[in-house]
């Protein structure tokens, strides 16, 4: 495709923390002819150049090809965190139904597929040094999120292989935040009642330090851009590791917050975890915590040499926007990203 045409980009899981910063790059970019929006539940939101259409891709009755039809490029976002309790629901939305993207992307003869896979495809890797994309992606196998990733990039092997002709692209981002996102997280991994306002570094004299806990991070607009280059025709293809500098740990969080870290062991930290869980009181499950104790760093240099990719914020600019952001209970004018200040 010519890009005195322009490009046309549909994009799955608009409405979300990722989808709302990729929408609103693609229609910022003159290069861009036309965004196609897809979500359960249209918003009244609405930048340039980009039209809705409420779909769910967990329906065998979506029509997704359909959907796709004349587009140079497909971003497949959508992705259902939730019930964290009953994983066959996520399996049909996240696996199954990204399975039906996939699809139709190929029924559709969409020349680019741009997948939303993540840090936590990968197997449990190094803390003291970083990985480049070559590191396995077989997940934890405990954590229903890092299976189904994991799922997905068998997925994608075999449909690359019958496939020649799309190029395929896999971002693998870390943690992403911005401060319009802080509700939504909230509300996934905090639980809808659990005040914002405890946020506040004064309110936090100790911090835990659990041995394992040290992740990258990385601005939700930052992920969004590469996913703006990787649209771009004859760009690159493969898969691109995602975050930014320096890697969160106990030491670097209580410099941020001016809270002193204090060693607390794996089990007690996982046995709090899963007992408010089990309780429905703790959307995050402990399951995904011994998922996190064991991500390895990523290199992210093959993203910054072969996209021109270079992340604009730090990771304590990330979270210090974010932690702003539940103070004040931010959000943004769709369903999932809907503001709310608890507390």
């Amino acid at each position: 495709m010519s890009s005195a045409a322009g490009i046309r980009v549909v994009v799955t899981g608009a409405t979300g923390n990722v989808g709302t910063s990729v929408v609103r790059l693609l229609s910022e970019d003159p290069e861009i002819k036309s965004v196609r929006g897809l979500a359960r539940r249209t918003p009244a939101w609405s930048p340039p150049k980009t039209e809705w259409s409420a779909v769910d891709i967990a329906s065998e009755q979506a029509n997704l090809a359909e959907r796709f039809e004349g587009a140079d490029a497909v971003v497949h976002l959508a992705w259902a965190f939730q019930p964290t309790h009953d994983p066959a629901v996520t399996w049909r939305t996240n696996v199954l139904g990204g399975i039906r993207v996939f699809e139709a992307v190929a029924a559709a003869r969409v020349p680019v597929l741009v997948h939303a896979s993540s840090v936590g495809a990968y197997s449990p890797g190094p803390k003291d040094r970083a990985v480049d994309e070559s590191w396995p992606t077989h997940g934890w196998p405990d954590a229903a999120y890092c299976r189904e990733k994991a799922y997905l990039e068998r997925t994608l092997d075999v449909f690359e292989r019958d496939h020649p002709e799309v190029r395929v692209v896999r971002m693998r981002p870390a943690f992403l935040f911005k401060w319009q996102s802080a509700s939504e997280q909230r509300r996934i991994f905090g639980g809808r009642f659990l005040p914002g306002p405890l946020a506040r570094p004064e309110l936090l004299p100790f911090l835990p330090d659990v041995p394992g806990l040290r992740v990258q991070a990385l601005h939700t607009d930052d992920a969004a851009e590469a996913y703006r280059l990787a649209v771009y025709p004859d760009g690159a293809r493969g898969a691109f590791n995602l975050a930014a500098d320096p890697p969160l740990d106990a030491a670097v969080l209580g410099e941020l917050l001016g809270s002193r870290p204090v060693r607390l062991p794996r089990t007690a930290a996982r046995s709090a975890i899963a007992a408010a869980w089990g309780l429905h009181l703790l959307p995050a499950s402990p399951h995904l915590f011994d998922a996190v104790l064991r991500l390895p760093l990523m290199d992210c240099g093959r993203a910054q040499t072969e996209l021109g990719w270079q992340p604009r914020r730090t990771a304590t600019e990330v979270l210090q926007e974010f932690l702003d952001g539940l103070q004040k209970g931010a959000g943004m004018d769709t369903e999932p990203m809907r503001g709310r200040k608890v507390g």
